[in-house]
């Protein structure tokens, strides 16, 4: 009696530990996947985060690509072609443009003046000079970012038909966000980055960029800004 009643515990022990440590194996398994899971989801989730906000930064402004620099300004000679890259599609499709096909005319945009410096709404600026020959030309103003709610501003930009020029027919635009006599464009906001855009219609350059050169454009120049 004394023998066996040893040995079923002897024996029993084994078992409720092997028991033991299978379970806790399982426990670190389940554990681990769940752990590579919640990582991979993680990972998608940000992934994605990040691709929409770049594309949504990328499609708020100005064409990203294919652009052609010409001093201050960048000519877009393919922003309404069939072969436009997709972003330019993105951002007209955002905006709700568009755009001048090839033989239509070109857009121009600057975003800095002639010393490289960005264009601010916070300061005053002198467009001044000639446009390269077209039948008919725009230039307007607009700013990245949300208008200021309720304030419609008094002008957005100038058509070559009502322009007030020179006698030489040389022209000067006043970029400011105080009242200029003359050719006055308005700011779209109080402070902030500004982009100016020219649109040229049915003019010969849309067959070749190459025939733009720096004298041919308005030239950009900063005279002041608020304090």
């Amino acid at each position: 009696m004394a023998l066996s009643s040893g040995v079923g515990p002897a024996t029993g022990a084994p078992g409720r530990e092997d028991a033991s440590s299978r379970l806790r194996r399982l426990a670190r398994g389940a554990a681990s996947r769940s752990s590579r899971v919640g990582l991979f989801v993680y990972a998608l989730t940000l992934g994605g985060l990040l691709g929409l906000a770049s594309a949504d930064y990328a499609t708020s402004g100005g064409y990203p690509f294919g652009g052609t620099a010409i001093g201050s300004w960048t000519a877009w000679p393919k922003a309404g072609s069939l072969d436009s890259d997709p972003y330019a599609r993105a951002v007209n499709a955002r905006r709700g443009d568009i755009p001048l096909a090839v033989g239509e005319g070109m857009l121009l945009t600057a975003a800095s003046d002639d010393s490289g410096r960005t264009l601010d709404a916070a300061c005053t600026y002198r467009l001044a000079g000639v446009t390269p020959p077209a039948r008919a030309w725009t230039i307007t103003v607009t700013g990245r970012g949300t208008p200021v709610p309720g304030q419609e501003p008094v002008r957005t930009g100038f058509t070559s038909t009502e322009i007030l020029r020179e006698t030489d027919g040389r022209f000067a635009i006043l970029l400011s966000p105080e009242v200029q006599a003359g050719n006055w464009l308005p700011m779209p906001r109080p402070s902030g980055p500004v982009r100016l855009a020219l649109r040229l219609y049915d003019t010969p350059v849309a067959a070749s960029v190459g025939s733009l050169d720096r004298d041919s454009l308005p030239a950009i120049e900063r005279t002041g800004c608020a304090s």
